[in-house]
């Protein structure tokens, strides 16, 4: 053989172990990825890449963006429960305090008044306890696979009643077929009643339940109301426990339910809300 042709095995040879040593790099810096990826999505943020790569370093200074803005968000969490925890109780006990002073110092005062006063304070007092011990003792959900369709007709038979009494209509659309989730359907139940309470409150008159598959392929399950708006500045403090905008309100609700959709590996968003829609969304991951 000629040199030349030598020349050219070597270099095709040179070539291919380049072609085959950027694949192998390439299917290592992948599976790199998609494990940061499925971490995050449970939850996991210990991970650390060895090696002085330029990929590793970009991962694990990725990684530690998300360590930092996970803290700070859980500071803010923290600091509005801490703020409508501080209000709620205050209003309940202050009333009692002064009361009981007055009616041990006047005798004038109407004391059956005040006891009933005091009594209602009291249980007003319980009842938010109790609400803080049902959203801090929820149960981990029990799951199993669920047909979606199946699903939410079971939800629009279930508020049938309610949702005719307020002259309310609520239906649905399948835009993919044959969807399925895993899933705890008693918590899912509770979500979906959360949801469509709060549309009814907010005076809507027609309520749609839209289930599909995103770009990613998970499942979103939308609930669409034509009621009131959230308000703009409103819309961060709607998932805070026990931040309630309503007079009966117990402020659980829908911090309940992103909380139940967190246990489920998923997420509850408030998508859109203006004059034409509101919309929350269920994705399922």
């Amino acid at each position: 053989m000629s040199t030349w042709i030598w020349l050219l095995i070597l270099i095709a040879v040179g070539a291919l172990s380049m072609l085959i040593t950027a694949l192998v790099v390439r299917r290592k810096d992948s599976d790199k990825v998609n494990y940061m990826m499925d971490a995050l999505e449970d939850g996991e943020q210990n991970f650390r890449f060895r090696g002085n790569t330029a990929l590793n370093r970009a991962l694990n200074r990725f990684r530690s963006i998300i360590d930092k803005q996970s803290v700070q968000n859980e500071s803010v969490s923290w600091s509005k429960l801490f703020r409508v925890m501080t209000h709620e109780i205050m209003n309940t006990i202050t009333p009692i305090a002064s009361l009981s002073d007055a009616l041990s110092k006047d005798s004038n005062l109407d004391t059956q008044a005040g006891l009933e006063t005091i009594s209602a304070s009291s249980k007003e007092l319980i009842r938010f306890v109790e609400s803080y011990r049902s959203f801090t003792r929820m149960a981990p959900p029990v799951r199993k696979t669920i047909a979606v369709d199946e699903l939410i007709n079971r939800v629009i038979q279930l508020h049938q009643g309610k949702t005719l009494e307020q002259d309310v209509s609520i239906d649905y659309e399948i835009r993919t077929a044959d969807l399925l989730i895993y899933a705890d359907e008693g918590q899912l139940m509770q979500v979906f009643n959360n949801l469509i309470k709060n549309a009814i409150q907010a005076e809507a008159t027609k309520i749609r339940i839209v289930a599909d598959l995103n770009a990613e392929d998970q499942t979103v399950i939308s609930i669409i109301n034509n009621g009131k708006p959230v308000p703009q500045q409103k819309r961060e403090e709607i998932f805070v426990p026990f931040y309630t905008t309503k007079a009966n309100g117990s402020g659980i609700g829908l911090s309940l339910s992103r909380q139940i959709m967190i246990h489920h590996n998923g997420m509850l968003n408030l998508v859109q809300s203006d004059k034409h829609s509101t919309v929350f969304a269920l994705v399922f991951k």
